[in-house]
This record gives C-alpha cells, structure tokens and sequence, in this order.
C-alpha cells in the first residue's frame, strides 16, 4: 500500500475508533498539516465513506461555536474488515503446507460450488437458456455479496461482479478465480473468457459468455 494510502487508512481508522472527530484532532493525532487533513476528508466524504456528524452527535468542547467534526459511514464500515483476510490467507497458506495445490483447488471448486449448486446447467444450443443461465449464476453471486449482475454485449453476454469479498485473498491464491470460471464454463456449456478481476486491481470482475446457437443449420 502506498503511503497516501496508509495515511488514509489510518484517518479511517481514527474516524471509526474516535469519530465524531474533528479536523484539527486528526491532524494532531497523525501529524498531519490542515490541508493534508481536508484532503483525505474530502475524499473519504465523496466516496461516501465518511460524512460531517449531525448536530445531535457533536461533542461541545470549550465555549463559542463547537468545530465541525466527521464520522465514518456505513459505506466507510463496509470497507473494512481486512483482518478476516489476513485470517483467511493465513488459514489458506496452511492448507496449502498440508494437502498442496491439489487441496487449494478442491477448496476453490468447493467453494464456487456452494454457490452456484442450485443453478441449473444450460442447453448450450439454446441461446436464450444460456442467457437464463448466466442470469441465474449472477442471481446466485449477488445473493452472497458479490453484487452481481448481466449485461448484454454484441453477439454475448457479459457477467459482471462489482465487489470481491476475497479479493485480498485471491490476489495470492488465483485458484478462487479459476474455479468460478470453471464452473462458469461447465454451467453454461459454451467457452467463457474472463476480461477482467478486481484482484488483478480492475473495478469489475468480468466474464464474457458467447452467446451463438449451435442447433440446426
């Protein structure tokens, strides 16, 4: 993480352990000038990851007018939570010292298949049903947290999965992505292509799933 993003993790970190806070209480306590303050609140606040505190909640502090302070969101709490991916790296690593590549894999194809075990497989010479199908993988996905959804594109379909809740985790083990393109292929019955993964630092994982009938000619 670059340091900018340090600092930013560490103004979240203040919002949500001593929020409502105030602007200069933040400098303070991270060493930060005024104008290096405003600009991470700036940011955080148009993310939607922290907000001015209402009324209700400001702490009145000396006399005169009390100076404004900030909180996280519920978008900003959201965003956090990476120490259950340093636990579920770690309890990966040690699966793989014990059963090797072949137990991540196993893990990965489980995993995937706890998911999407109640969809359906496609007639691949069907286009519309293949559609149907790729429809109900993102149902499946989106019931999970992955906030999925479909897309028309050209002669296809794109699947497309706007949050990763192990994105951390599958940037060191690729075997979770695989294995979900894997099950997309073998649902589906046609050849899918991943064009994109957040893990690889992209804002979507997507998958395209061609979309040309194989019946009759």
């Amino acid at each position: 993480m670059s340091v900018e993003g340090q600092t930013r993790a560490a103004v979240v970190k203040l919002l949500l352990e001593e929020g409502p806070i105030t602007a200069s209480e933040i400098g303070t306590r991270l060493g930060l000038s005024a104008a290096g303050v405003r600009r991470h609140l700036d940011a955080l606040i148009e993310s939607g990851e922290a907000r001015t505190a209402s009324a209700s909640s400001l702490r009145q502090r000396g006399r005169g007018r009390p100076a404004k302070q900030f909180q996280i969101t519920a978008t900003g709490r959201g965003r956090l939570g990476h120490t259950y991916d340093d636990l579920a790296g770690a309890a990966m690593r040690q699966l793989r010292e014990i059963g090797g590549d072949a137990a991540i894999e196993e893990f990965a194809k489980r995993r995937v298949q706890a998911i999407v075990g109640d969809v359906e497989p496609a007639d691949p010479t069907d286009v519309d049903n293949v559609e149907a199908t790729a429809d109900a993988i993102a149902e499946a996905f989106n019931a999970v947290g992955f906030a999925a959804s479909t897309r028309p594109v050209g002669n296809g379909v794109q699947i497309c999965q706007h949050h990763c809740p192990v994105s951390h985790v599958a940037e060191e083990f690729p075997e979770l992505c695989e294995a979900e393109q894997q099950a997309f292929r073998q649902l589906l019955g046609t050849h899918v292509q991943r064009l994109a993964t957040i893990a690889n630092g992209d804002c979507a994982c997507t998958t395209h799933v061609p979309l040309v009938s194989t019946g009759s000619r």
